[in-house]
């Protein structure tokens, strides 16, 4: 069994902890991620440059954890793919929250892709036992705004995973938390977001993706730039003799319950959380109170 606590380190530091002690680090599962994810990052960085809109001066980091702080108080490691903002930090209220915010078309690194600023961590197996959880506090001050379509609102965390026998993206979502805008009226009279609903964008097959991928379930309404509790818990574990991939979520109190599709095709699982996607105008997300933790089961 392996726990550990993900905190800011390099591919390269991790790498070398590994060789010195390789009974303290988290599963090798996190060195294939970001290898994959990483690995031509600096070869095309140069080329990157400037090929996002909203940029603004500074943000264009030309490596997804170059817009991160020396020691930023939340956990994780950074995937930042906006040129719009770097990771910065606020007090509200005594406490310490970090911003991760996002503007459409704001993707400098060359891809098609939505922009994020997301962190990530290790993942955990599919041994029966073996979980990734992550507890935090949000606030929400903007989501995504597209007007006239379906496409309103921003991902505010994941969960992620691979299966065996393809099918889909090659590091595919199994669940995102969407919130979307909820339009009331400021002091002023302005037309203005003032809550949110969050929703749990769930697969309905491994690798599904879009409407006919994917089904949306609401989960609850949340206060804009209201402190709400967050907890998400990913594993597998034997269930009246039958394996079960499950991605478990408490927000505000409330407990939400779900078991994956197709447990048996799971190989991992993984947590992410941010800001990703913004399909119109902007996104502010802030994340406080942040806690990571792993554990690995040995097959037996």
């Amino acid at each position: 069994m392996s726990k550990f606590n993900y905190r800011h380190l390099s591919v390269a530091a991790v790498m070398a902890l590994g060789t010195l002690v390789s009974c303290q680090i988290e599963d090798a599962s996190l060195e294939d991620n970001i290898n994959s994810e990483n690995a031509i990052e600096s070869d095309l960085a140069s080329k990157r440059q400037g090929r996002g809109k909203n940029c603004k001066r500074g943000a264009s980091n030309s490596s997804r954890s170059g817009g991160d702080m020396r020691r930023p108080i939340n956990h994780g490691r950074m995937d930042d793919r906006t040129c719009y903002a770097n990771y910065t930090e606020s007090k509200v209220g005594g406490k310490t929250f970090g911003d991760y915010r996002i503007a459409v078309g704001s993707n400098h690194m060359g891809s098609k892709l939505q922009p994020r600023m997301e962190r990530t961590f290790s993942r955990a197996n599919s041994n029966n036992g073996s979980y990734v959880e992550f507890k935090g506090t949000f606030r929400i001050l903007e989501v995504g705004d597209a007007s006239g379509t379906k496409s309103d609102g921003t991902y505010i965390a994941q969960v992620k995973g691979k299966h065996t026998k393809g099918g889909g993206p090659k590091d595919p979502a199994i669940c995102l938390f969407l919130a979307k805008p909820v339009y009331g009226k400021d002091k002023k009279g302005k037309r203005t977001q003032v809550s949110f609903n969050i929703y749990r964008e769930q697969i309905k097959t491994r690798g599904g993706s879009g409407s006919s991928g994917r089904k949306i379930v609401f989960l609850k309404n949340v206060k804009k730039g209201v402190e709400t509790s967050f907890e998400v818990k990913a594993g597998f574990k034997l269930e009246k003799g039958k394996k079960v991939h499950y991605a478990n979520t408490k927000i505000g109190g409330t407990n939400f319950s779900w078991n994956i599709p197709q447990p048996e095709r799971g190989r991992e699982s993984g947590i992410r959380y941010g800001a990703y996607r913004v399909k119109g105008g902007k996104a502010h997300i802030q994340w406080g109170d942040t806690r990571f933790n792993l554990v690995n089961k040995s097959r037996r």
